[in-house]
């Protein structure tokens, strides 16, 4: 398979063939590789268009153990949908016992294979045994959940000469397969899932809330059913805890169905083992909005969803409008405005269309400015707002209407500098409002339901460090925190576990790193259903802003234009406004397909709704 060089000595590249749309067919040489030396890396295949599949050719008559192993790792990064061109450089034993689904692992470079392999055992010629090495990058579990890896990768592969055939064949493997962190990039891509947060609703009929799950999946291997399947069998092991699914137990595609795709009508029709009696309304509504939630992130222009069950009986059809009121998420919500401080310490807002650069003070007290505000907080329906004031002592909430007054602070800190005090509030969808102390000496997180109730401290059982920022997501499942230990500030995400009347209070668990190369972590803001704009930097590294999904991975695709000295950033879920930003050069905004412009000299700390 033609390949870019990663590293090592070149290599002729091994043998493949390519269907594009117009029917070209693409041939390669065969690989080959040396009897003796040091290790040599894997090449990787070059980024295809879109609209091009690659296939790897099967073994050649003759093959040695060299181009066995070579041919056989190509064939991982092909578009085969079920590895049936890999299984044929096993044994018949070993390909019928081989789970390639189980896992994926990404290395850097792609995998090196040992050259001088070793007798596979004492007076055998006809057996040897190689290694394959590599520097981990991440891991695909067999849920087709993401993982950020690190450390040294090194793995074992039999092959054995068969002695009627005089074919060398391997019969002896790990499950799961591995690839270069480009052929990763081309093969697979992240779609976000859906379910509904637990013990959540919002609006007075209890509208349930989406939440994102992220997951990777074949591009090219017919992703839509790939997807669906991931879907019905449940959430990813890390989310679970605190989400439902509206799909009963057992549910799956009815048997053979593959191929699932939208009709000339934008329509798609799901046929699951489900019979039509057992299936209430309401619940076949949620489990609509669910796929059709999920598939967009495949088809944009996916219009409505057609759910079947046994017998091709009509279980219930969903369309794209229905399902923005059936279900809240927070990339379906348009904010008016961008809020910020301005010199004169007073909370002022931008109409998001708005082109020029004019602010006006929000109605209220927090448009008057006198508590010396720090930062501010909007409530997603934009009719409440918190601001920290006294220099970072203080937390107000009150309404954005004219003829409000301030009461009393609903959450103080004494940390003894205001970089040691309280963080910038933010609200989620229920309307409850989150803040964290970052007192050195006692750092703490709360949250005050609807913005108003007495604060609750928040456990955090695997806090290791001060917690400088904390985002809540707008699902009010999870929340991004950005925690400092030894000099070192990391961007971590917990999932919001709610008090389910057991007594045990509110509770953030779960912490993984989002952001494991960066050692300095200076902004962040939530940027869709799974997705933060990050500002920090690498190790010996300069200021650098970037997408990265919750999971960790980080998205392919340009980052925002480069801006120097970020203090904050407000990105929205809903990706059609421009990013704003706080920098040395007041409060900038970045409108799409544009340079960043200044919105105000004096501004600071600017936020979107939540």
């Amino acid at each position: 398979m033609a390949a870019d060089r990663t590293g090592g000595a070149r290599r002729r590249p091994g043998r493949a063939v390519a269907y594009a749309a117009l029917g070209f067919v693409l041939l390669a040489g065969c690989a080959s590789m040396p009897d003796s030396g040091d290790l040599r890396d894997v090449e990787s295949t070059p980024r295809q268009d879109t609209g091009v599949r690659v296939f790897a050719m099967p073994p050649a008559d003759g093959a040695g153990p060299g181009e066995i192993m070579q041919g056989f790792l190509e064939a991982l990064t092909s578009d085969d949908p079920q590895y049936d061109t890999a299984r044929k450089y096993l044994t018949t034993d070993a390909a019928h016992a081989w789970r390639p689904e189980r896992s994926t692992t990404v290395l850097a470079n792609g995998p090196s294979i040992e050259t001088d392999c070793g007798p596979g055992g004492r007076e055998e010629t006809n057996s040897v045994t190689c290694v394959l090495a590599g520097s981990r990058v991440a891991s695909v579990d067999a849920q087709q959940a993401y993982q950020p890896a690190g450390g040294s990768y090194r793995e074992k592969l039999h092959l054995t000469k068969d002695a009627k055939s005089g074919q060398w064949r391997i019969d002896g493997l790990p499950d799961g397969v591995v690839m270069g962190k480009s052929d990763f990039q081309r093969n697979y891509t992240s779609v976000d899932k859906y379910y509904f947060a637990s013990n959540t609703s919002v609006g007075a009929s209890g509208q349930p809330v989406a939440v994102a799950d992220p997951v990777f999946v074949r591009g090219k291997v017919d992703a839509m059913t790939q997807m669906v399947r991931s879907l019905l069998k449940g959430p990813t092991a890390w989310l679970g805890p605190v989400v439902r699914s509206s799909f009963p137990t057992g549910t799956a595609l009815q048997q053979g169905v593959s191929g699932l795709a939208p009709d000339d009508q934008n329509k798609l029709t799901v046929p699951l083992n489900l019979k039509a009696s057992h299936v209430a309304a309401g619940k076949c509504t949620e489990m609509a909005t669910q796929v059709l939630f999920t598939l967009r992130n495949l088809a944009p222009t996916l219009e409505s969803v057609e759910l079947r069950g046994t017998g091709d009986d009509r279980l219930c059809e969903l369309t794209d409008e229905r399902a923005e009121s059936e279900a809240w998420h927070g990339s379906s919500k348009h904010p008016e405005y961008v809020y910020f401080i301005d010199g004169k310490r007073r909370v002022v807002r931008v109409p998001t269309a708005s082109t020029g650069t004019g602010s006006l003070p929000v109605p209220g007290p927090l448009g008057e400015g006198g508590k010396g505000l720090r930062s501010v907080a909007v409530s997603r329906d934009e009719h409440t707002a918190a601001g920290v004031g006294d220099e970072g002592r203080s937390l107000y909430v009150t309404s954005l209407a004219a003829g409000g007054s301030f009461d009393e602070p609903l959450v103080t800190s004494a940390g003894a500098t205001p970089a040691g005090r309280l963080a910038t509030p933010s609200w989620d969808a229920r309307g409850d409002l989150w803040v964290a102390d970052s007192d050195p000496h006692r750092t703490r997180l709360f949250v005050l339901e609807q913005g108003v109730a007495k604060p609750e401290r928040v456990a955090v059982p695997d806090l290791s460090g001060q917690i400088k920022d904390a985002r809540v997501a707008a699902d009010g499942a999870r929340i991004a925190l950005v925690v400092e230990k030894d000099g070192k500030q990391s961007l971590f995400i917990g999932r919001i576990q709610r008090d389910d009347g057991t007594g045990q209070g509110i509770s953030v668990d779960g912490l993984r790193s989002a952001t494991p190369d960066l050692e300095k972590v200076s902004a962040i803001s939530w940027a869709g259903d799974s997705r933060l704009l990050v500002v920090g930097q690498e190790q010996g590294g300069v200021q650098q802003m970037r997408y990265v999904q919750v999971d960790g991975s980080t998205l392919d695709g340009p980052a925002p234009g480069a801006l120097t000295s970020v203090k904050a950033i407000a990105a929205s879920e809903d990706e059609r406004v421009p990013l704003v930003a706080y920098s040395e050069d007041g409060v900038v905004r970045l409108p799409s397909g544009a340079q960043w412009q200044k919105v105000d000299k004096d501004g600071t700390a600017p936020v979107y709704p939540g």
